[in-house]
């Protein structure tokens, strides 16, 4: 019998895939899953009963046009309903975006560090990263991404707050690059946290993509609607983007049940972000206490905080995990810590205070 294993892509070979917040290994008491940017709140009933009604038609196929959905979207953000696009999340619809841009030769920009999905799903697509450091402050380097840009650039990812270190993009740098970005290269606004929003310098992506059409908007149902467990997500474009986008969604990848719940979120908004005013109010008490303790935690505008702590980033982690609290770490880059309620805060910000980190 052959040893002689099956052959797949080369690429394979150069990264591992997509890897989850972990729940925390400390043993006893409570624990606290904070690395997985999640809302801390269960469904609102209204939700929760429309998705067990849905339940009981999972033995039929789901709408694979989405429609409920996509006019619920079109009527809730005034756009036409030819230029939406529904995914599995809005990491689904940047795999759908890379494989209608992708193709030997073709570049795809985005700063680094940013959203960890950017690059395997560039190299599955046969595309060429381009990555551009942060700033010093942990924002995008709009001029240098600018300058990266070169005639095989097709899509730009712009993550605005930024995932993991939640810094957003400001009106007035945004429209600049966006007026340097040639009309054949692809900008991608990632608005997966745009509900935490507060900054009133920070642009809704919508208010910018109408006149411009190079220019596409990602959203997510998974953060501050509370369905991360059902993944549906959308894409708002023109017309040629969002037609090219359903092209390419693997047919009836946004199941019945997510299409329900976010059809059913969207009618109950208002009720949703009163719970997204508590996570704001928690974020901004815990980094103002992160402060108060002596770390540096650059101002966010997501619902997690950052602290950059470079290759100490993975011995903070274990120290949290050991407290009962599971972190994020980039190693060698930062911590993400997820906003959750104020008892699951408290426990990190003990375990923050409890680390070595004054000099």
């Amino acid at each position: 019998m052959s040893k002689q294993s099956p052959q797949f892509r080369r690429v394979l070979d150069q990264f591992t895939g997509y890897k989850p917040g972990k729940s925390p290994a400390a043993p006893g008491g409570r624990s606290f899953k904070l690395s997985s940017n999640e809302s801390p709140y269960d469904p609102l009933p209204s939700v929760a009963a429309v998705i067990a009604e849905a339940a009981t038609q999972v033995n039929r196929y789901p709408d694979n046009t989405a429609a409920a959905l996509t006019t619920a979207i079109a009527d809730r953000f005034e756009v036409p309903p030819e230029h939406i696009a529904v995914g599995c999340g809005s990491v689904g619809l940047a795999q759908q975006l890379l494989e209608a841009v992708g193709e030997p030769g073709a570049e795809v920009i985005y700063a680094w560090r940013s959203f960890e999905a950017y690059p395997y799903l560039t190299d599955l697509a046969n595309a060429a990263s381009v990555r551009v450091p942060l700033r010093q402050d942990a924002g995008h380097d709009l001029d240098a991404m600018a300058a990266a840009i070169t005639g095989r650039t097709r899509l730009i990812f712009v993550c605005t707050p930024n995932n993991p270190t939640g810094t957003p993009v400001r009106r007035a740098e945004l429209e600049e690059f966006l007026d340097r970005v040639p009309p054949d290269s692809l900008v991608v606004l990632d608005e997966a946290y745009v509900q935490y929003v507060r900054d009133p310098d920070v642009p809704d992506g919508l208010t910018l993509y109408r006149d411009r059409p190079n220019v596409a908007v990602l959203r997510t149902f998974s953060k501050a609607y509370g369905l991360a467990g059902l993944r549906v997500g959308f894409l708002i474009g023109h017309q040629p983007v969002a037609e090219a986008i359903r092209k390419t969604m693997l047919p009836f990848t946004v199941n019945s049940l997510a299409q329900a719940a976010a059809v059913a979120s969207l009618a109950a908004e208002s009720e949703l972000l009163e719970r997204v005013e508590l996570v704001v109010k928690e974020r901004d008490r815990v980094r103002s206490e992160l402060l108060g303790q002596g770390w540096s935690v650059p101002p966010t505008e997501a619902n997690f905080v950052w602290l950059p702590l470079g290759e100490r980033s993975a011995g903070f982690a274990e120290a949290c995990d050991q407290a009962g609290v599971s972190v994020r770490p980039y190693q060698p880059d930062g911590v993400r810590i997820t906003i959750a309620d104020p008892e699951a805060n408290d426990a990190f910000l003990a375990a923050a205070a409890a680390y070595p980190h004054r000099s």
